[in-house]
């Protein structure tokens, strides 16, 4: 949502200028097209949510990983990825993570900003399904040490997704 203030023209609203996903821009074609190993891993982790392949985790993730925004329940940092993506599987059809941004960083570190679009048609994150569409978005950041996501630091607009999962609408 956009205000003019008096006098002056509307700001231009940036959100118009967001691309449809495409195949050219999806965590799938990430993968595909990676020109290094770890962008291929960390561009590998976001597949797995729109696939929701729990069992994928073990390919992607050191079992020693370190998540430093861990679910509260999780009893290990693979653990409570393998509970997030078994939520998204069955809460969610029509997934889709479209890559904004991503950066290879020294140290094996890579930085991604997402954007997955699905629609909530069964029970998830203590909401039963709505039928709402949601759009909302996350950053990552992995270390990949061996070919594997050894620690991560990750952020989701979850109040986004609560808002448009409870009442449909989606937040200014």
């Amino acid at each position: 949502m956009t205000y003019a203030f008096r006098g002056q023209p509307a700001p231009h609203n940036m959100e118009d200028d967001m691309p449809a996903i495409t195949t050219a821009n999806t965590a799938s074609e990430m993968v595909r097209s990676a020109t290094t190993t770890a962008l291929r891993v960390a561009a590998r982790e976001l597949e797995l949510y729109v696939a929701g392949d729990v069992a994928g985790t073990d390919e992607v993730f050191a079992p020693d990983l370190i998540d430093h925004n861990p679910a509260s329940d999780a009893v290990s940092g693979v653990d409570g990825i393998r509970a997030l993506i078994a939520a998204t599987r069955d809460g969610f059809t029509n997934r889709q993570i479209r890559i904004l941004f991503q950066e290879e960083l020294p140290g094996g570190w890579v930085v991604l900003q997402w954007q997955l679009t699905a629609t909530h048609t069964g029970d998830a994150f203590g909401f039963a399904a709505s039928g709402n569409p949601v759009d909302f978005q996350g950053q990552n950041i992995v270390r990949i040490v061996d070919g594997k996501i050894s620690e991560m630091y990750h952020i989701e607009e979850m109040l986004k997704l609560t808002q448009q999962i409870s009442t449909g609408t989606q937040p200014a």
